[in-house]
């Protein structure tokens, strides 16, 4: 889990894990897809297995019935369910057999992480909190790809975290490689959707299967440690959108830092992590200086419409019945110099751009 920074003397709240589960899809994926990862430079070669998209929903729990454990209980078949749609979420990174460095994701059933946790403080304490920022890196689980052996490494994480009062969060942790399917292809949103579909199946069934409080022999020590990489940097997010068909990439990317440095008050660094997701067949990333935006292709437009995290359209995602998100939090994580992210809407020439100097 990833360790706190010193907040203060007395007021600091770590997450105890529970328990963690690999979830595959409900059904082997036939055939295979792929992802080709093209690293266009050298120095983007390491860049490549950090980064990841966070994002955690803050949930009151009304009723037993919606408390995190429940939910977490029911999360595996529902998960499970969605994940047939957008198997790449379960795959891994790999290295290209007989190829020269070559990397593609690989739809290989290997499964999501999901984990269950608990934390000493009350949702509405957590959320007034003037720490929140930093306590919110115990809301997720995020561990870099590792690098000599990305196949074993997984690419998405969810963590269900119990507050005392009977509250919960959701926190998601997906490799920036795969970050479309959040921002464009909504899969929240559906997950959300087949969740309140397996529940309401199940409304006979108050408890799930993999309801942990019951699974749990009396004399199991809960607690355990996962060392990780800290996910929550400290650095604001901006997201624009591409407005018309155009042939010039570069002034996109450059208006869109120019207009982050401009409302956030922080210079991008003069070389920074470029990821740009054209096509659901390549994803291409390189290392980019602000001086040679001129060197990449031609694909998009310059004129921009400021945007938010609201294209993820998940601010009343609920996945029991009306209970929508008290709370929304969105952040990129694992990134140190600046990352330009650049996504393709689906049967659209537009784009979506995220700046996180």
């Amino acid at each position: 889990m990833a360790m706190l920074n010193s907040i203060s003397c007395n007021d600091v709240h770590k997450s105890q894990i529970e328990a963690i589960q690999s979830v595959p899809p409900l059904r082997v994926t036939e055939p295979r897809q792929t992802r080709q990862v093209s690293v266009v430079d050298t120095d983007a070669a390491t860049r490549v297995f950090h980064g990841c998209l966070n994002i955690v929903l803050y949930y009151n729990g009304a009723v037993t019935e919606n408390s995190g454990w429940v939910v977490a209980g029911w999360f595996k078949e529902s998960l499970m369910r969605t994940l047939v749609e957008h198997p790449m979420l379960s795959g891994r990174l790999r290295r290209v057999e007989h190829g020269n460095g070559e990397l593609e994701i690989v739809s290989n059933d290997s499964g999501a992480r999901l984990i269950e946790a608990k934390i000493p403080i009350k949702l509405q304490e957590f959320l007034d909190s003037k720490d929140r920022e930093k306590l919110e890196a115990e809301l997720v689980l995020w561990k870099n790809i590792d690098e000599e052996n990305p196949q074993f490494s997984p690419l998405f994480y969810v963590q269900v975290t119990n507050f005392q009062c009977g509250g919960y969060s959701i926190g998601i942790s997906c490799s920036l490689l795969l970050a479309d399917l959040f921002i464009a292809q909504n899969f929240i949103s559906q997950w959300a959707e087949m969740h309140r579909d397996v529940v309401s199946k199940n409304e006979v069934v108050k408890l799930p299967i993999f309801y942990l409080p019951n699974l749990k022999p009396k004399s199991f020590s809960p607690d355990c440690t996962i060392t990780t990489t800290p996910s929550k940097n400290s650095g604001q997010t901006m997201i624009f959108r591409t407005e018309s068909q155009s042939v010039d990439l570069k002034n996109a990317l450059r208006l869109s830092i120019e207009e982050a440095e401009s409302k956030l008050g922080v210079e991008m660094p003069s070389e920074f992590f470029l990821v740009v997701k054209e096509s659901t067949m390549v994803t291409k990333v390189r290392n980019c200086k602000k001086h040679d935006l001129e060197m990449l292709p031609s694909k998009l437009g310059p004129k921009l419409v400021s945007s938010s995290w609201d294209v993820l359209g998940i601010n009343g995602v609920a996945f029991h019945e009306e209970n929508k998100p008290a709370c929304v939090s969105y952040w990129i994580g694992s990134i140190k110099d600046g990352l330009v992210l650049a996504i393709a809407v689906p049967n659209s020439p537009e784009f979506n751009i995220i700046i996180s100097p």
